[in-house]
């Protein structure tokens, strides 16, 4: 029996020592299944379904109202994704903007937005007549007041009907640049 001690006995102690390190370093919760680590970039931390905004200016005066069927906000990027924005852009006067998208994408902090098919600018003027601008793109800088598109732009307005391929736009000034191809065609009255 002695003699079978001493020859299982550092087989014994050398198959625990083995057994302790196995556990050691391999743990069961080393199987168990761990999140990605690796962040997706188009994940939603937060969304608005029919979402309605008013913005008023330090005087007190409407800035904007702004209706959504859908805000998304993509957590990585900071981009909120805008289905179906509907702007009133009245900028302190009675007159508003009427602008009008399927889909926009606004950048962090509200700096730019793009917004993206079937864009729809509009306003009638003090005297009651329209002008509707339409492109199938538009980037808009609020804070400079100014807004540019590459894309081909329409311009109904009473007097007539402007194409061009390209446009620049200077709110503040009420005034347009058309880039390239421009064309006319006017009513003399």
């Amino acid at each position: 029996m002695l003699r079978k001690l001493r020859t299982f006995g550092p087989l014994a102690l050398f198959a625990a020592l083995l057994v302790a390190l196995g556990y050691w370093n391999i743990r069961p919760e080393t199987f168990l299944d761990r999140p990605s680590t690796k962040a997706d970039d188009t994940e939603i931390d937060f969304y608005a379904d029919n979402a309605h905004t008013l913005q008023y200016q330090p005087d007190g005066k409407l800035q904007y109202e702004m209706t959504a069927t859908k805000l998304e906000h993509v957590k990585t990027s900071d981009i909120t994704l805008v289905s179906a924005p509907d702007l009133m852009l009245y900028r302190g006067t009675d007159l508003p903007w009427h602008v009008r998208s399927d889909r926009a994408e606004v950048a962090p902090g509200g700096t730019q937005a793009e917004l993206i098919d079937a864009v729809r600018v509009e306003r009638t003027d003090a005297k009651g007549r329209p002008t509707v601008l339409t492109t199938s793109r538009l980037t808009v800088f609020p804070k400079q007041q100014y807004a540019q598109t590459e894309q081909a732009v329409r311009i109904d307005a009473a007097n007539g009907v402007t194409t061009a391929n390209g446009m620049k736009a200077y709110l503040n000034d009420n005034r347009m640049t058309l880039k390239s191809n421009v064309r006319g065609q006017y009513e003399a009255r």
